[in-house]
């Protein structure tokens, strides 16, 4: 019997160190964006870049293993809430990202990042959280809400137009547009119209605009309204006669549904597809090679929001517990970004360049956006002086 005790030990010992290492549980991530409504691209384009990020890690980021859980909010700021509700207190988890919308962003992100939760955005970033607002625990890998627009305005004036007509949607992020591009234009408003959000009808103010006689429109109308809006300024026989000039106004989905509609539009980016770093050069390559088409501005901000949460990932070892550790490596930013330069401000919002573009025809008789000028070099967001954590 003395003998079979000694050898026991020795055997569980043996198979103890035989066993296969267990698997590391993935970091869950949740994903609250807009896939349905005439809106629900810009979700899709966030998602896929995103989805594109881990893919390209075999469904990994930093090296850490992840699992994305995604939530369609419908543009609607109640089932946002609802969702982020359900992520955080059945799925536990603790980073959350995807918002397209303001009025969502508003009514989801103050509440979860008190409880602890990481929120990355990849586009929502109005002057709230940028501002008096600001968190330690949220970052935006787009924009502050003002910039793209603060490039237009800033166009227009060296343009030399002197009489500009304003129309966007009455929420926070058409507000803080609309203030971003009277920052930076120099001329007169000819009027600062605001529409209802979602609204796909714009024959009464495309009346005024006619009757305004402006020299040229400044428009924010993000997803189908902006797809609307373009039809059917030029079946009123506007285009090309009152230039058009929009924030992010011509991505590649909205070119697709619009064609000529959209041709000579300018428009503000942080990025382009055809941007020659090889970060960008890969993204590219492999967003074509996945679904078919050219990545919008929006994926791009979807693979970079996704890029930025492997390099915290990989500092902590996945673990995103180690909070101060885990929001130290988000602030260092340490990844190749499809934009190039790219690096937070002391609110967690980019410093970065901006660029006006232009849309054309190429030759293959599709329309697509070129670059015309650099407009701002390391541009920071009229907000960070009232972030104080």
């Amino acid at each position: 019997m003395k003998n079979i005790y000694r050898v026991v030990p020795v055997f569980f010992s043996i198979l103890f160190f035989c066993l296969p290492a267990l698997a590391q549980e993935p970091v869950k991530i949740g994903m609250i964006t807009t896939l349905s409504t005439k809106a629900g691209y810009l979700g899709e384009e966030i998602r896929d870049g995103f989805k594109l990020a881990m893919e390209l890690e075999d469904g990994k980021l930093g090296g850490i293993p992840v699992e994305l859980i995604i939530g369609d909010d419908a543009r609607k700021p109640e089932k946002g809430r609802q969702i982020a509700k359900r992520f955080i207190e059945r799925d536990h988890v603790q980073i959350l990202t995807g918002i397209a919308f303001s009025n969502v962003a508003m009514a989801v992100v103050p509440k979860v990042v008190r409880q602890g939760v990481f929120y990355i955005s990849p586009l929502s970033g109005t002057s709230f959280f940028a501002g008096k607002g600001c968190s330690e625990n949220f970052f935006n890998v787009a924009w502050q809400t003002d910039n793209l627009s603060e490039v237009i305005g800033h166009y227009a004036t060296e343009q030399g137009y002197k009489n500009v007509y304003i129309i966007a949607p009455n929420y926070i992020a058409g507000k803080d547009n609309v203030a971003g591009f009277k920052r930076f234009y120099k001329g007169n408003i000819a009027a600062e119209v605001y529409t209802s959000l979602g609204q796909a009808d714009y024959a009464a103010e495309l009346a005024a605009l006619r009757a305004a006689k402006p020299d040229a429109v400044y428009f924010f109308l993000p997803g189908g309204m902006g797809i609307n809006f373009l039809k059917q300024y030029a079946q009123a026989g506007l285009s090309g006669h009152i230039p058009l000039m929009g924030p992010a106004a011509t991505d590649e989905r909205l070119l697709k549904a619009v064609g000529k509609a959209a041709e000579g539009v300018i428009n503000s980016s942080q990025w382009s597809a055809d941007f020659n770093n090889p970060a960008n050069v890969t993204f590219v390559a492999a967003f074509k090679k996945k679904y078919g088409r050219i990545p919008t501005l929006f994926a791009s901000q979807g693979y970079d929001a996704a890029r930025l949460i492997g390099s915290a990932l990989r500092e902590v070892g996945g673990d995103v517990a180690r909070e101060k550790k885990f929001r130290t490596a988000l602030e260092h930013a340490d990844f190749a970004s499809v934009r190039g330069a790219f690096r937070f401000g002391a609110n967690h919002f980019p410093i970065q360049d901006y660029y006006v573009r232009e849309v054309v025809k190429n030759t293959d008789g599709d329309f697509t956006n070129t670059l015309l000028k650099k407009v701002f070099n390391d541009h920071q967001d009229a907000y960070v002086r009232e972030c104080v954590r």
